[in-house]
């Protein structure tokens, strides 16, 4: 074992602070990591406060990571030292269910091992994510990272990414296709940009017209401002899909009204309890309400590859590790365009 500086809290009301962390010897199948940008997310902050009541401490959070290997096994064939590398909300999972035999191990059946605040098989405890120097993770959880990218600004597709991407591409959105995006933050822009990048007629869906320019600059054809009643009327009956990142409870039934018959309406962002759902919104025109969760491997690299190809990265503001809790607060009051990336030099200093 090695030890490594982190950043973690201690309690659901602590601030992050800096922890000494064991990280485990490499196996034959491993990947050495050194960390140089870990990307922000708003679980980072659910799972810090124990929002979700099932946090183990110390939290050392941080499933956006981007890094360059420092080691491989001696068995790895798909990596190499020095190369630039991903790793995202997940670690490890079982490999034999029929959700990972099917590619979809965030789906795993006995339990995909999530890169921070999961059972740590290896050292016992839990895991511990990239709020920190190094980390060693087998070689089938590493992603290829292009190079032709902004390194710092893909750190934000390993989930916010890949949380928008999977459902674009489980309900095939098409060119042409009418699909809106509920929510303009860390998973909404990324949906704005994919679908646009797609060949979607994209359609920014707000609360709050002020968003209108910077939604058309991330691709957005239109913006709906859904307290306009007159403006959710005449779009009534016309999407072909939506996808919803509001993160907490709402009322999705005015959102239910916008889609045509047998089309879907994907959440993404509300990992709570929603208000009262109105049967009948679906039931008139077959329409569906539906759930995403992250993606598997082979489909966050697909994602990484096509950012690749369509130079699609996230918008991100940098900071040092020290500013770590003014930056959770900034989440909190959504002060923040669009996701934040620390830069881990800042904690090797």
């Amino acid at each position: 074992m090695s030890q490594v500086k982190a950043y973690g809290a201690e309690a659901n009301d602590a601030d992050l602070k800096q922890l000494d962390i064991k990280r485990r010897e490499i196996l034959p199948n491993d990947i050495h990591i050194e960390i140089d940008y870990c990307g922000v997310c708003h679980s980072d902050i659910h799972q810090v406060r124990n929002d979700w009541k099932n946090s183990k401490y110390p939290v050392i959070p941080g499933h956006e990571i981007i890094g360059h290997v420092v080691a491989v096994g001696k068995e790895v064939t798909k990596f190499k030292e020095g190369q630039k590398v991903g790793v995202g909300c997940m670690v490890d999972s079982c490999q034999n269910c029929e959700a990972c035999d099917e590619g979809l191990e965030q789906y795993c059946e006995n339990g995909m091992t999530a890169t921070y605040n999961s059972p740590d098989k290896h050292l016992g405890g839990h895991t511990f994510g990239g709020y920190s120097e190094e980390v060693v993770v087998d070689e089938k959880f590493v992603l290829n990272v292009s190079e032709k990218l902004d390194i710092k600004a893909v750190a934000p597709l390993l989930c916010a990414g890949i949380t928008t991407w999977s459902p674009l591409k489980q309900w095939n959105v098409q060119k042409g296709d009418k699909v809106g995006v509920v929510g303009l933050g860390g998973l909404g822009h990324m949906g704005i940009k994919f679908a646009h990048a797609l060949g979607a007629h994209v359609v920014m869906i707000t609360t709050s017209p002020n968003k209108s320019e910077d939604a058309e600059r991330l691709g957005a054809d239109e913006v709906l401002v859904s307290k306009n009643d007159e403006d959710m009327k005449k779009h009534a009956n016309s999407f072909d899909f939506i996808l919803n990142t509001v993160p907490v409870g709402h009322d999705v039934n005015p959102y239910l009204n916008l889609l045509k018959r047998d089309k879907t309406m994907c959440l993404v962002g509300a990992i709570e309890p929603l208000k009262g759902v109105n049967g009948g919104a679906l039931i008139v025109k077959r329409k569906r309400l539906a759930g995403s969760l992250i993606g598997g491997i082979q489909e966050t690299q697909d994602m990484l590859d096509f950012c690749g190809e369509h130079n699609i990265v996230s918008d991100v503001e940098m900071i040092d590790m020290q500013n770590i809790n003014t930056a959770f607060e900034r989440i909190v009051s959504s002060d923040v365009k669009y996701r934040f990336v620390i830069d881990m030099q800042s904690l090797k200093n």
